[in-house]
């Protein structure tokens, strides 16, 4: 069994979107809904290292406190970025994605495929309609 681990939000489409190719795989992922449980700040920085992007990166700015808190000033550290999103989870973009292929910030939703050991099992087609290939990119 392949281990895959998705930081999931169900009322977001890209994250139901990554969740069902990663279903669509022949594979069920540990699914950690992180509005709920929310991830230490170690986890969380550990998590913007593997995935080789930074805290900026990671940051949500639709249907957050983004703009209320200011997080747009460009000249806050990582370590404030972090200190938000450790306050604020729904400041964290979803879905993440983490595999023994490595982990992912999964915007569009096909770029889980790079993280998935095994190929769909036949077409995808996402929530919005859009059709994506049974191959792996």
């Amino acid at each position: 069994m392949t281990d895959i681990i998705i930081y999931h939000n169900p009322l977001c489409g890209t994250s139901r979107n990554a969740l069902a190719m990663i279903r669509n795989a022949g594979i069920e992922p540990h699914v950690v809904e992180y509005l709920k449980s929310p991830p230490s700040r170690a986890l969380l920085v550990q998590l913007i290292e593997r995935a080789s992007i930074t805290p900026r990166t990671l940051l949500r700015e639709k249907g957050t406190p983004y703009a209320d808190l200011g997080l747009g000033d460009e000249s806050l550290t990582d370590e404030a970025l972090i200190d938000a999103m450790i306050e604020h989870p729904i400041l964290i973009n979803r879905p993440l994605v983490v595999s023994p292929l490595g982990v992912k910030l999964c915007r569009p939703s096909e770029k889980v495929l790079d993280l998935l050991p095994n190929e769909q099992r036949g077409m995808f087609i996402k929530e919005d309609g859009e059709v994506v290939e049974a191959t792996r990119r």
